[in-house]
């Protein structure tokens, strides 16, 4: 445990911080998986919407920092293939 109280206050908002990191992450990683299985099940209006909703959620994660630009570029990418192929 640090003894210095800046140090004691840095750890509470690193703890703050990566519990809402933890919670974007997670945010983003059920709406890809809602994207898959809206493809899995042949919906198309339920895949456009879900991945509209991925989409933004991506854009944001490499806005915060928390993902990377290349990430979030091959997700959207893998995600629109798929809704893509529901048509064909």
């Amino acid at each position: 445990m640090p003894q210095i109280q800046s140090q004691k206050k840095r750890v509470k908002t690193n703890n703050k911080r990566n519990l809402a990191v933890n919670a974007q992450k997670s945010a983003l990683k059920t709406a890809i998986k809602n994207v898959l299985s809206a493809v899995e099940a042949n919906n198309k209006e339920a895949a456009v919407a879900a991945l509209n909703t991925a989409n933004s959620k991506l854009d944001k994660a490499v806005a915060k920092g928390i993902q990377h630009r290349n990430y979030a570029v091959r997700q959207k990418s893998r995600l629109a293939k798929a809704v893509n192929s529901i048509a064909a």
